[in-house]
């Protein structure tokens, strides 16, 4: 299996760069906590780590990964059909089960309390269960990040079905409704998983956008963030 890894990496590797010598190559399968892969040159060499999730994908699959590790190293341009042929393979239910699986046999995921100085996020979350999903939603763990942080606001991570917010919103200036908007935000992540359309991955979906527009103060709380 390894020999054959070998001889697809060298033969995307002439495609991308005709005329060249492929340099001396290992790749491996590593036990991430993702669907994660990477490549280094070091030294004249190419180290290679693969997902052990992929193991026993398909050649078309693992071809394509290679053109897309190696036009990212050589800053070429990553070819269409292969990108959109690696995405719907890690997109397919059966490698998103088993990367929820091993996220959350794997990954670590440092959860606070979700009662911080000023607001409470379990509060928060049950308070808009009753007013906008009547109850019927399930409470995941609800968390303070651990630092204020402005990049990322808040998250809803399914593998470990907990909410973060950034702790940046738990003070006594920051108006309710703009942390009620982003816990309301991150429950509707819950409520509307990711689809895969085709080769694209749909985060934000027709139905998502439209129950988001029902916030009553969503316009008060979209002028607060942009000034944050």
């Amino acid at each position: 299996m390894r020999e054959g890894l070998i001889e697809i990496f060298h033969d995307e590797h002439r495609q991308l760069r005709p005329g060249s010598t492929p340099p001396e190559l290992k790749v491996e399968f590593f036990a991430f906590a993702n669907v994660n892969n990477t490549i280094r040159l070091r030294q004249g060499r190419l180290l290679v780590r693969l997902s052990d999730l992929l193991e026993g994908a398909p050649e078309g699959v693992v071809r394509a990964i290679a053109h897309i590790l190696l036009a990212k190293m050589y800053r070429k341009p990553v070819d269409r059909a292969h990108a959109a042929r690696y995405r719907n393979y890690v997109g397919s239910h059966e490698v998103m089960n088993k990367v929820h699986l091993l996220r959350q046999m794997r990954g670590r995921k440092r959860l606070d309390s979700a009662k911080g100085r000023a607001y409470d996020l379990d509060a928060i979350f049950e308070d808009l269960n009753r007013r906008f999903f009547h109850g019927l939603m399930g409470r995941p763990q609800m968390s303070w990040s651990p630092t204020k942080t402005r990049r990322t606001l808040g998250h809803y991570d399914p593998a470990h079905n907990a909410i973060v917010i950034s702790r940046i919103f738990d003070q006594s200036s920051i108006p309710r409704c703009a942390v009620e908007y982003i816990v309301y935000h991150e429950m509707l992540h819950l409520k509307h998983p990711v689809r895969l359309r085709g080769s694209r991955r749909c985060v934000h979906s027709a139905e998502f956008q439209a129950e988001e527009k029902l916030f009553p103060d969503l316009r008060r709380a979209e002028q607060f963030l942009k000034r944050l």
